[in-house]
This record gives C-alpha cells, sequence and structure tokens, in this order.
C-alpha cells in the first residue's frame, strides 16, 4: 500500500523456467499423490523433458536427446520407503554400516546433480545398502543476498525423480553425528543382475 503522493511500486518480472528446472518440476509433479479421492491431472509442458548428461559436455559438442526404452514404458516408479525407526536408530550409532559417502559441499547444482547421480549408479553396482550424502546447511553472503542451503532443498527433490527409483528405495535426514540437516542417508536397491 502506497501513500497519496508515492509512486506506485514497480511489478516483478517473473524469470522464465530453465529447461532443467521444468524437468524437475514434472518429475516432482508425477510423484506426488493427490489427497482428494479424484485425482486432478497436472498440466503437462508441451516440450519433452530434456536428457541431463552425467558428465560435463565439451565446448563446440551438441546433445542429442535419446529416448530410453524405460521411458517408453508407461510403468510408475514405486513410492519411496521411509525408513524404520529402529533402522535409522542402528545406522545413526554405527551399528548398521554407511556402505558409500559423498560430499557435494561447494559444487554448483549442476556439478552436485551430476556427481550425485553418477555416485548412486556406482554405489549401486559396488553393492552398498545405505549412503550417506552430504549437502551441507548452506551459507548466507554477508549481503545477505544468496539463498541459503540451495543443494540442501534440492538434494531430496532429485532423489525423488523418476529416474532414480530404480535406484533409491528411500531416504532420511542424518543423525547429528553424520550432519544432521545437512546431510541425507539414502538406502539403496540391490542391483539387478
Amino acid at each position: 500500500m502506497t501513500g497519496a503522493g508515492e509512486p506506485p511500486e514497480p511489478r516483478r518480472r517473473r524469470r522464465e523456467l530453465s529447461e532443467e528446472e521444468r524437468a524437475l518440476w514434472r518429475g516432482v509433479a508425477r510423484s506426488v499423490r493427490p489427497l482428494r479421492k479424484s485425482p486432478r491431472r497436472v498440466a503437462e509442458d508441451p516440450q519433452p523433458a530434456p536428457v541431463v548428461p552425467a558428465r560435463p559436455v565439451p565446448k563446440g559438442k551438441v546433445l542429442t536427446a535419446v529416448a530410453s526404452s524405460r521411458a517408453a514404458t508407461p510403468a510408475t516408479p514405486p513410492p519411496l520407503a521411509s525408513f524404520a525407526r529402529r533402522e535409522k536408530q542402528q545406522l545413526a550409532r554405527g551399528r548398521t554400516a554407511i556402505d558409500a559417502r559423498i560430499d557435494l559441499h561447494g559444487k554448483t547444482q549442476a556439478q552436485a546433480h551430476a556427481a550425485l547421480v553418477g555416485f548412486l549408479h556406482r554405489a549401486q553396482q559396488d553393492g552398498a545398502k545405505f549412503a550417506l550424502v552430504v549437502t551441507g546447511k548452506g551459507s548466507r553472503a554477508a549481503d545477505g543476498a544468496s539463498e541459503r542451503g540451495v543443494l540442501r532443498r534440492q538434494v531430496p527433490l532429485w532423489l525423488q525423480l523418476p529416474d532414480l527409483r530404480d535406484i533409491v528405495v528411500g531416504f532420511e535426514e542424518a543423525h547429528v553425528g553424520h550432519g544432521g540437516e545437512g546431510a541425507l542417508y539414502v538406502r539403496l536397491r540391490r542391483a539387478r543382475a
């Protein structure tokens, strides 16, 4: 509300979402179960989801989207399972081993996403049952302009994406001894032979 002599506040323009953000949103929107009995449909973007490369692409190379055989099947991924209380306690107390660990501190979102996907694939192939993903709690710049804990917010969203359901069974916030709010325990699915 402005006073009588003050000019109105300028309207802020909404920024456009990147293709990666749209794909992430579509994945999250597909994984949400409605509270009502009659489900509402989520409006899909007319554009196909882009392929997110696992490694940085050398300059001058062009990526082409290749439809995978899994994308052609309309099977829905299984829902994520929560940890049993006892299972989480045993992880926190060190009675159950954490088979693999990754620290995403200091990485950009793109670097962290690529590192996380590669790490989860390797950990599953190595037969790991539990992994610890350290995101950090985030830091605030002196001027207060940067967002706090970007990876801390993004990593749980990435773990819920349908692309990782063949690997991730479920995840929970880690115990304080393993990083607390800045880390996640991730239960991995056995690799198919």
